[in-house]
C-alpha cells in the first residue's frame, strides 16, 4: 500500500481539499506515491484536538496495517487565539495551555510513529477589518486580533524548536508581502487561492528538507508505457514491487 501523509488541523485544513487548495495540491503532487489524508476539523482548538487524539478517534491504532505515515502536518492556533471576551470565546485556549497542548500532540505522534516527520504550521495573520464583517459577529467588535495571533504563532515556532521538529511561520511569511490582507485571506482568516499557494509551497519545502521529495518515493504500479508491447504487461505487473 502507498504510504500516507496526514493533514491535521482546524477549518484551514478542513478546507484544504477545495479546488486548487493546499491539500488538494499536495495530493496531486504526491499522486501514485503517497496518499494525502485529510483530518481537518472546523472550529477545533488544540484542547479538543488533544482530547480526540487521546481517545484514539482520529488516526488508526499503531498496530494497524500500513505502517507509520511519512509526515503529519499540525495546523492549529487560529481558534485558540480567539479573544476570550468575544463571540468566539468558546474556542479560546490560553497561550500557556496552547503551548502545552502542542507539546503533548508531538509526544503522542513521536511515541506512536517515531520515524514520522511532524511539522507545525502557525496560525495565519488576521485581517481585523474583514473579521468585523463576519455575519456571526453580532457584537460589532473584533473577535481575533493580528497581535494575539502573532503571540500564538511565535509560541508555535518556539514549541517546535523545543521539540526538535520543523515549523512553518505562516503568520510572518504572509506579512512579508504588501497587501497580504486581501491577497491571502478571503475573510480575514481563511485562505484565498494565493494564500493556499503559500501554504502549499512552504509545506513542500519542509517535506523536501525531510527527504520526502515525490520523486524519491517509489511509484505505485508500473507506468502505462511499461506495459505496452514489446513488453509483456502481465509479466511486468507480476514482477513490480
Amino acid at each position: 500500500m502507498r504510504p500516507t501523509i496526514y493533514l491535521f488541523g482546524d477549518s484551514i485544513t478542513e478546507q484544504s481539499f477545495l479546488q486548487a487548495a493546499w491539500g488538494a495540491s499536495l495530493a496531486n503532487l504526491y499522486c501514485r506515491r503517497a496518499d494525502v489524508v485529510l483530518r481537518g476539523y472546523g472550529g477545533y482548538n488544540t484542547r479538543w484536538a488533544l482530547r480526540v487524539l487521546n481517545k484514539g478517534k482520529v488516526f488508526p491504532p499503531p498496530q494497524s496495517s500500513g505502517g507509520a505515515p511519512l509526515a503529519v502536518t499540525v495546523f492549529f492556533g487560529a481558534n485558540d487565539a480567539a479573544l476570550p471576551d468575544s463571540f468566539n470565546a468558546g474556542v479560546h485556549v490560553p497561550l500557556e495551555e496552547y503551548k502545552q497542548n502542542l507539546r503533548s500532540i508531538v509526544a503522542i505522534f513521536k511515541e506512536r510513529w517515531p520515524t514520522t516527520s511532524v511539522i507545525f504550521i502557525t496560525p495565519p495573520p488576521i485581517d481585523e477589518a474583514a473579521r468585523l464583517l463576519d455575519p456571526d459577529n453580532k457584537l460589532g467588535v473584533v473577535e481575533r486580533t493580528n497581535k494575539v495571533a502573532g503571540q500564538y504563532a511565535k509560541a508555535c515556532v518556539a514549541v517546535a524548536a523545543d521539540c526538535g521538529i520543523p515549523s512553518i511561520d505562516l503568520w510572518s511569511k504572509m506579512q512579508q508581502s504588501p497587501g497580504w490582507q486581501k491577497a491571502f485571506l478571503s475573510d480575514g482568516l481563511h485562505l484565498t487561492p494565493a494564500g493556499n499557494t503559500i501554504v502549499f509551497e512552504e509545506v513542500v519545502r519542509k517535506f523536501e528538507e525531510a527527504g520526502l521529495k515525490p520523486e524519491m518515493l517509489p511509484l505505485d504500479l508500473p507506468l502505462c508505457n511499461d506495459l505496452v508491447p514489446p513488453n509483456d504487461a502481465l509479466e511486468v505487473l507480476d514482477k513490480f514491487s
